[in-house]
């Protein structure tokens, strides 16, 4: 069974990696407290609430979005570092940048003229992201936040839910983040069965471990063991995926993300980002 070297990843951050990343990986593995990891956080935060300044690293403006705020409030929970004064002024910038009908948009277009990666664009219309708006709802619905953002994303979710009859992976990746967590545990086992034909008709994932390419795999859906989606997969398949992502740790102790890197200081983030990721994913696995 596959077991990472927390040591080497450990000395890999130290030498890569933001004070962001450092601090994620000692509050579990080094017996680090919170508030260092929601201060490093709170870093990140601008006067109207929200998150910027390349937190999320493919977008790299100072202003608010919607992915640095999912980056910021997934943080808060994972660690248990979770600051009620944060997710609340988040939750306030969310509602009042979101779109007619609710949700939020996939990139603000504040990114104008800032270093982005070439698929941070904003949408024509700005529209309501199902990935932005499904990650967001499910990290809040996961903390039992109260707040109209909230409810108004969620009213949203189950209507494109219910309507959806073709998506893409990153879209069904934060759909299942959202019945993960949302409050309505049969509606969210009902959904899953559309859902679960969907990703095996237009062959989402990649059932074997190591293939190449910008890949989703079973663990991109269903990460822990409670999630609802691992009943899509068997036991010995998500066991041969957590033992290659302990085997993919590289020599310099971190791990390596499989999409497009388009700029050296993006990588070296998302290199740190990722590898604190699986130190996580695995931890929660047993591994």
């Amino acid at each position: 069974m596959g077991m990472p070297d927390i040591d080497a990843a450990t000395r890999f951050l130290a030498a890569n990696a933001r004070v962001l990343e450092q601090r994620r990986v000692q509050r579990p593995f080094g017996g680090g407290e919170a508030d260092p990891v929601r201060d490093a956080v709170a870093a990140y935060r601008n006067p109207d609430g929200g998150f910027g300044h390349a937190l999320e690293p493919d977008g790299r403006c100072p202003a608010s979005q919607p992915l640095a705020i999912e980056f910021a409030l997934r943080t808060l929970h994972e660690t248990g570092a979770w600051d009620d004064g944060l997710a609340q002024g988040a939750c306030g910038w969310l509602a009042a940048h979101a779109p007619p009908g609710g949700g939020a948009v996939f990139v603000d277009p504040s990114i104008a003229g800032w270093p982005h990666a070439p698929w941070w664009v904003p949408e024509e219309g700005n529209p309501a992201s199902l990935i932005t708006t499904g990650l967001l709802a499910g990290t809040l619905h996961a903390r039992r936040v109260q707040h109209p953002w909230l409810d108004g994303a969620t009213d949203l979710l189950w209507s494109r839910i219910g309507a959806l009859t073709s998506t893409g992976p990153y879209d069904m990746r934060a759909v299942l983040r959202f019945l993960d967590h949302v409050p309505d545990r049969a509606r969210a086992r009902e959904a899953l069965t559309p859902l679960g034909r969907m990703i095996s008709d237009q062959d989402m994932v990649a059932m074997e471990p190591g293939a190449p390419g910008e890949v989703h795999t079973p663990l991109d859906f269903a990460p822990l063991p409670g999630s609802l989606a691992r009943d899509l997969f068997g036991d010995a398949v998500i066991s041969a995926h957590l033992d290659h992502l302990a085997a993919a740790q590289r020599d310099d102790g971190g791990w390596m993300f499989n999409w497009l890197a388009w700029s050296p200081a993006a990588e070296r983030e998302w290199r740190g980002a990722v590898t604190v990721d699986a130190l996580h994913l695995l931890r929660a696995n047993g591994r």
